[in-house]
């Protein structure tokens, strides 16, 4: 486990910051964007999960959000081997193939989609929505890293998938006051 005691180190004050291995990259880098974009998609989902939403979702918010940070511990961890091991926390084809399995299980719920959703509704499926934009940035700031430093492929699965799932979720929680669609041109 994790004991901070200290909040501020003053190490980070000339602009770099440090990694799982002890090495430090400037904050400007590509590993600390993505890092960043995920902590954000993270926080988004704790102001989602401050609005009223069925159990079952509020469940599967909980156990992602515990997975960002699993997904923040593997992006701070240089180097080509990503097999998770006791100093290495890295997320896993389990991790991935359980965000498909609830996508799928969601899905089949709903009624198919007849045009694109509009990022709103209930405040729960908006809050999911603006999660899942933030989740999206995520993956870009994730590939652009990759491009650079090389990262997890299992991660950088992840992270799509968690804008799919989330994509899936805000339709889920709306799903009583039915979809909000898109209709093409209707303002002309």
């Amino acid at each position: 486990m994790v004991n901070l005691t200290k909040i501020y180190t003053r190490t980070g004050d000339g602009g770099e910051t440090g990694l799982v291995d002890g090495s430090r990259i400037p904050k400007s880098d590509a590993r600390l964007e993505a890092m960043g974009d995920v902590d954000e998609a993270n926080s988004a989902i704790g102001v989602a999960l401050s609005h009223d939403m069925p159990e079952a979702a509020r469940a599967m918010l909980g156990r992602i959000q515990n997975e960002l940070f699993d997904l923040g511990a593997d992006l701070a961890t240089p180097g080509q081997d990503f097999a998770p091991s006791d100093m290495a926390l890295r997320i896993i084809p389990d991790q991935v193939a359980r965000l498909e399995h609830e996508i799928d299980a969601m899905n089949e719920a709903l009624a198919p989609l007849r045009s694109f959703i509009l990022p709103g509704g209930t405040p729960a499926a908006a809050a999911i929505h603006l999660a899942r934009a933030i989740a999206r940035r995520a993956e870009r700031a994730c590939v652009v890293a990759d491009g650079t430093v090389g990262l997890n492929p299992v991660a950088l699965a992840y992270v799509n998938r968690l804008s799919d799932h989330l994509f899936v979720l805000a339709r889920h929680v709306q799903s009583a006051a039915g979809d909000i669609l898109w209709q093409p041109g209707a303002t002309r």
